[in-house]
C-alpha cells in the first residue's frame, strides 16, 4: 500500500514537472507580411491606410524601430529566418526561377527554427508563403521541420491571389478559381509544370482569406501545448503578372473603407490589402484570448523586405518607406529596415520601445532561449529576447547582407555605421552615421578612412563563397 501511495506521489509530480515545464515554454507565433513598408503600418507613421490592430497591438506590445530583413527580397530573407545564418552563409541567397534545378531549396543538413522547436517538444506549423522547397524536395516544409503546411511553395505561385490550387502538406488542394486562358497557354508553349501562376479570370478563393482561416483553425487544435506558428502571408506583395499585364496587382476582394477614395484602383487595392491583414490580426490576438493563451504567446510581426511598386501602386503616395531611402532591391534601409512590433501581454512592457539593431537571423537565438534549449553552431544569431522584455541588450558585432541582383552588392551594420558596397567584393564603400543621417543621405567614407576598412574586413569576414551563386549576380 506504502509502495503505491509513493508511486501515486511519484507520478504526481512528474505530471506536475512536465505541466510545468509545457508552462514555461511560451508559443510562438511569427507573423511575416510580404513586401511592407517600413512606413506602411500606423505605429510607423502612415497616414492614409488604417491598422487599429496591429497599433494596439504596438500599444500593448513593443516597437521594435531597428529591426532588420534577412533580404532585401523573399527567399533569402526567409532563408535568413528560418537558418539563423546571413546572405553570407546562408544556403539560399537570392530568388530563383520556377525551375527545381536552381538553386532555392534549403539542403538535409540546414537546420531550421522548426527543427529546434520540434526538438524541443512543440508543434509546428506553417501556413502562407514557403519558397524555399518544392513538392518532393528536402526543402519542402515537412521535411525542415514543420508538422503541418498549407499555403504556397514557391514565389510565382503566391503573386496569384486566386490561384487554382493550394497545398496542404503533400498534395495540391483544388480552389474555385479559374485562370486566364492566356497564362494556360504560355504554360503549354513553354512546357512549364502548372504552378498555379498569372491570375485568374473567376475570382471566387482568394488565398490569403483561406491561410488566414487555416492558421487559426490550427491554432483550434493545438492551443493546449506549446506550438510554433509561423504564418507567412503574401499580403501586400503583388500579383506581378496582373500589374503588367492588367495594371493593376493589388489583388483583393474588395477596396473596402477606400472604395470611395479619389484614388487610382491600385492604390485602393493596396490600402485594403494591408487593412484586411490588419483586421487579421486582431482576429489572431482574438483567438488567443479565446482559449486564454494571450499570456502565454508570443507574437512578433514584421515584413520580409521593404516596400514595392510592382502592382501599378504608387508607395511615394503612402510614403512607404518614411524616413528610409530605397525599397525593396535596394541595401539602403529602405530595402531592409522593416516595421516590427512584438506582443507578449503580461511579459512585454506596454507601450515600450527598442532601438536594438538586430535582424532576421537573430530569431534562431531567440526561439532557442524561450524554449529553453541551445541553438545550433556556426549561426550568426544573437537573441533578441532581452531587448523584448526591456533588459540590457548585448549588440551584435555586425549585422551582414549580400544581394546577387543589379550587379551585386554588400552592406554591413555596425553601432551607427552602415557601410554599403557597389558591386560586391570590388566596388567603392559608401559610408552612413545612421545617428544623424537615417536617410543615408550624406557619405561621410572620405572623413572616416579607419571606419571603412572596418567595414570591409566584416564583409570580408562575413562572406563564405557558395558554388550556386559564384556567377549569379545579375545586372
Amino acid at each position: 500500500m506504502a509502495m503505491k501511495f509513493r508511486m501515486a506521489l511519484l507520478a504526481a509530480a512528474l505530471v506536475c514537472a512536465l505541466t510545468s515545464q509545457a508552462a514555461s515554454k511560451p508559443n510562438i507565433i511569427f507573423v511575416l507580411a510580404d513586401d511592407l513598408g517600413y512606413g506602411d503600418i500606423g505605429r510607423f507613421g502612415q497616414k492614409l491606410i488604417k491598422t487599429p490592430n496591429l497599433d494596439r497591438m504596438a500599444k500593448e506590445g513593443i516597437t521594435m524601430t531597428s529591426f532588420y530583413a534577412g533580404s532585401t527580397v523573399c527567399a533569402p530573407s526567409r532563408s535568413v529566418l528560418m537558418t539563423g545564418q546571413h546572405t553570407g552563409r546562408t544556403w539560399v541567397r537570392g530568388n530563383a526561377g520556377r525551375d527545381n534545378r536552381d538553386p532555392q531549396t534549403l539542403r538535409d543538413q540546414d537546420v531550421t527554427v522548426a527543427e529546434l522547436l520540434k526538438d524541443a517538444g512543440y508543434s509546428t506549423a506553417l501556413c502562407g508563403k514557403w519558397g524555399l522547397g518544392e513538392l518532393g524536395s528536402i526543402g519542402h516544409p515537412n521535411k525542415q521541420g514543420f508538422d503541418y503546411f498549407y499555403g504556397y511553395l514557391n514565389q510565382r505561385h503566391a503573386h496569384n491571389f486566386y490561384p487554382t490550387f493550394l497545398v496542404r502538406n503533400q498534395e495540391n488542394v483544388t480552389l474555385r478559381n479559374e485562370p486566364h486562358p492566356y497564362w494556360v497557354k504560355e504554360a503549354k508553349a513553354k512546357g512549364y509544370p502548372d504552378d498555379g501562376a498569372g491570375y485568374s479570370i473567376v475570382k471566387k478563393d482568394y488565398a490569403h482569406d483561406l491561410i488566414v482561416d487555416e492558421a487559426l483553425g490550427w491554432i483550434d487544435e493545438n492551443h493546449k501545448n506549446p506550438f510554433f506558428l509561423y504564418l507567412a502571408l503574401n499580403v501586400p506583395h503583388a500579383n506581378n503578372e496582373a500589374g503588367r499585364g492588367l495594371g493593376n496587382g493589388q489583388e483583393v476582394p474588395d477596396y473596402g473603407i477606400y472604395k470611395d477614395k479619389p484614388w487610382p484602383d491600385p492604390d485602393k487595392g493596396q490600402a485594403a490589402m494591408i487593412t484586411r491583414m490588419d483586421r487579421d490580426m486582431g482576429r489572431l490576438m482574438k483567438k488567443l484570448s479565446d482559449h486564454k493563451i494571450d499570456k502565454d504567446t508570443l507574437i512578433i510581426f514584421t515584413s520580409d523586405n521593404g516596400h514595392h511598386k510592382e502592382g501599378g501602386n504608387n508607395p511615394d503616395f503612402f510614403d512607404a518607406n518614411g524616413p528610409l531611402r530605397g525599397m525593396k532591391r535596394d541595401l539602403t534601409e529602405g530595402g531592409i529596415r522593416v516595421p516590427t512590433l512584438a506582443w507578449w501581454p503580461g511579459k512585454i512592457k506596454a507601450g515600450s520601445i527598442s532601438h536594438h539593431a538586430s535582424y532576421f537571423g537573430d530569431f534562431m537565438a531567440t526561439a532557442a532561449e524561450l524554449a529553453g534549449v541551445k541553438a545550433p553552431k556556426n549561426i550568426q544569431s544573437n537573441s533578441f529576447l532581452p531587448a523584448l522584455l526591456g533588459n540590457k541588450q548585448k549588440p551584435s558585432k555586425y549585422l551582414y547582407w549580400e544581394f546577387y541582383e543589379r550587379g551585386g552588392k554588400q552592406a554591413v551594420r555596425f553601432g551607427k555605421w552602415k557601410a554599403i558596397r557597389i558591386p560586391m567584393h570590388t566596388g567603392d564603400v559608401e559610408l552612413f552615421d545612421l545617428s544623424t543621417d537615417l536617410g543615408e543621405l550624406f557619405d561621410v567614407s572620405s572623413k572616416h578612412p579607419d571606419i571603412v576598412k572596418k567595414a570591409q574586413s566584416y564583409m570580408a569576414e562575413a562572406h563564405v563563397p557558395n558554388p550556386n551563386w559564384v556567377n549569379r549576380v545579375k545586372r
